[in-house]
């Protein structure tokens, strides 16, 4: 049985305010959670139903386990329908990015994406075409947002994430730079060479005029019917994905 003030942290954790405060986030689902034990994230405990107990892998000791039934998993589950586990890992500090490690590889950067579905989608995509990090904008939406944390599958543990102020982080920056944009060059046209920052804006705003002083190859996604745009996340996977193609 969880005790109250238990119930009450966890769910303490949905809020940005207090996964800041403490350090922790929430994942949920078995794989999810299998794939943060076998990275470099540390997990604090582990909460399940009976069953899942016998899906973990061997653990490290300082994992705490806890068996829970379906009253309790409703309770701290931030899902309508939870997924029998969940766990609490620990916030990573906040990495600094070597501007090194962009060389000879490409880099999605992310100016203002608000939605947590979208920036779990993109971190997802980014992991199926091999991308290894993604550069965001401060007001980016937080990555250990449940909703983002779920729509990544995992993959949230694979990927580096960095939050800079754009603007200035770009101004040293001396690698090609591309942003999707409606008015460039066709992406099936684009000569990507062999590294570069891929840069996607705002779901509704795109890319702001501050960061798009520092675009020196701006591309467009062909519109053959109607819909005024595409959806940001599905706009990177068909970036990544011609990247992926001629890299």
């Amino acid at each position: 049985m969880l005790s109250k003030s238990q119930i009450s942290f966890i769910k303490s954790l949905h809020q940005k305010k207090y996964r800041k405060e403490n350090g922790i986030f929430i994942i949920e689902g078995i794989k999810s959670i299998v794939e943060f034990i076998q990275s470099n994230y540390q997990v604090h405990s582990i909460y399940y139903l009976e069953q899942y107990r016998s899906l973990l892998p061997a653990l490290p000791a300082n994992i705490k386990l806890f068996e829970v039934n379906n009253a309790e998993l409703d309770k701290i589950s931030t899902l309508q329908a939870p997924q029998g586990i969940l766990a609490l890992v620990n916030i990573p500090e906040s990495p600094v990015l070597d501007t090194k490690t962009l060389k000879n590889v490409f880099s999605l950067v992310l100016d203002g994406v608000q939605d947590p579905g979208n920036m779990g989608t993109i971190i997802r995509t980014a992991d199926w075409f091999g991308f290894k990090q993604i550069i965001c904008s401060d007001n980016c939406v937080e990555v250990y947002n449940p909703k983002t944390v779920q729509a990544t599958m995992g993959s949230l543990s694979r990927i580096n994430i960095y939050y800079e102020d754009l603007p200035a982080f770009l101004k040293h920056i001396e690698l090609p730079v591309f942003g999707a944009v409606l008015n460039g060059t066709s992406v099936y046209e684009t000569k990507w060479g062999k590294e570069g920052l891929v840069i996607l804006g705002n779901e509704g705003q795109g890319i702001t005029p501050e960061v798009m002083k520092s675009i020196s190859h701006p591309v467009t996604i062909p519109r053959v019917g109607h819909a005024e745009s595409l959806n940001v996340a599905i706009s990177a996977a068909i970036l990544c994905a011609d990247i992926a193609r001629n890299f």
